[in-house]
């Protein structure tokens, strides 16, 4: 079993991306540990009366150099819009890394596609970096419902070429990821997604149909982080597995889709 810590962590940086998001950036006096993409961090919410209940949050990057990592915060309810207001040099608590990590392919030459769906493509930045360094350039493929809703483009630029879509077609092609051309186009034969669920199983869906090899990071709620709460339990050919301790990253020949 991989080692988890709950440790202090300080707020070094925290950039409001939009009103309904922020990127915010941590680093500890001490090395942090190693974390892989994939993985999540479970945080406690301070300063929230509704919020009782530990955050988990993908882990967006990671900077061992640094010593650094970032979360990409979704304010969709009292705790996240409280945490996404955290301050610079304020710390906090939380328990990480947990889960595991996306399969790395086998083959450098391989050029996989990387598709993510609105805060779903937190961990595919930190993912698409990763393979950079194995010498793997990715293909990124991101939607949202309109252009302010697209995230870290710079970021992924970095990494891969990137392909857009938009609901309203504000940017890129309009309509949903899996509505784009390029998954007509071209052939990936490694496919890795994270995002909406029904986004995620046409994802799948497509990758069976062209019998490609494909990976998902399921969001279901997890208060817990390590198997205890049974909050995120998944249906499996090999049951019932608590995606927080199994997962979340599961290739779609395991689930139920």
């Amino acid at each position: 079993m991989k080692k988890k810590h709950l440790i202090e962590v300080t707020v070094k940086e925290n950039l409001q991306l939009n009103e309904d998001y922020a990127q915010i950036i941590f680093t500890s006096s001490d090395p942090l540990p190693e974390m892989f993409p994939g993985q999540f961090v479970e945080v406690k919410i301070e300063g929230s009366t509704s919020t009782f209940l530990r955050r988990p949050f993908s882990i967006n990057f990671y900077d061992k150099e640094k010593n650094e990592f970032w979360l990409l915060i979704h304010c969709v309810g009292n705790g996240t819009r409280t945490f996404s207001q955290i301050k610079p040099g304020a710390n906090a608590n939380m328990i990480l890394p947990l889960g595991n990590t996306f399969s790395l392919p086998i083959n450098s030459q391989t050029s996989p596609l990387l598709i993510g769906g609105g805060c779903g493509v937190a961990p595919l930045l930190f993912w698409g970096a990763y393979l950079q360094t194995h010498n793997i350039r990715p293909n990124f493929l991101l939607g949202a419902r309109s252009k302010k809703d697209l995230l870290q483009l710079n970021e992924f630029k970095k990494y891969g070429d990137i392909y857009l879509t938009t609901e309203d077609g504000s940017i890129g092609e309009k309509g949903y990821v899996i509505q784009h051309s390029i998954l007509q186009s071209a052939d990936f034969n490694h496919v890795y997604t994270c995002g909406p669920k029904p986004m995620m199983m046409a994802v799948a869906h497509y990758a069976k149909s062209k019998n490609i090899f494909c990976e998902v990071s399921l969001e279901n709620t997890m208060a817990c982080g390590f198997g205890v709460c049974l909050c995120c339990v998944e249906n499996t050919h090999e049951g019932h597995v608590c995606v927080c301790k199994e997962g979340p990253v599961f290739n779609i020949e395991k689930l139920l889709w």
